[in-house]
């Protein structure tokens, strides 16, 4: 099979020219994609552990450290000791990082339309439903 049609280089360059797309523009608002998706979690589920986060997100939780680090000096997120047991930490968004959920769920809306423009709502539909196909093989 020739490289150009392995589902690994589709898979890859599509995915690198999608982060391009959302990079440039959620960096209207300071965030990168992958803080954009630790918002999104906080935004859905108020308070979440790192470990939850990194398993939502399925980044390593070394790499979601770093991106609450990140984020914590940006005034987005805040880390809450567990007054109980202090080796239990919950992140949530501060009022910063929640005043960018209406902003930043638009354009994310504009832009999977954007990226999606050249597909019907049908293909779109079956579009997404095949890549949750192929996430879901390996869930196992």
């Amino acid at each position: 099979m020739e490289y150009v049609n392995c589902i690994n280089f589709l898979l890859t360059v599509a995915q690198h020219e999608v982060f391009l797309t959302f990079s440039e523009s959620l960096s209207k608002y300071g965030i990168t994609p992958g803080q954009y998706g630790v918002l999104a979690c906080l935004w859905k589920d108020e308070t979440l552990s790192p470990k939850e986060i990194a398993t939502i997100l399925r980044v390593e939780n070394s790499t979601i450290s770093g991106v609450l680090d990140r984020m914590q000096k940006r005034g987005l997120i805040d880390r809450v000791l567990n007054p109980n047991n202090r080796r239990s930490i919950t992140v949530k968004a501060t009022k910063e990082g929640m005043a960018l959920k209406e902003p930043v769920m638009k354009t994310i809306d504009e832009l999977n339309d954007l990226v999606l423009r050249d597909f019907s709502p049908q293909e779109r539909e079956e579009f997404i439903g095949y890549i949750k196909r192929i996430i879901h093989q390996h869930d196992m």
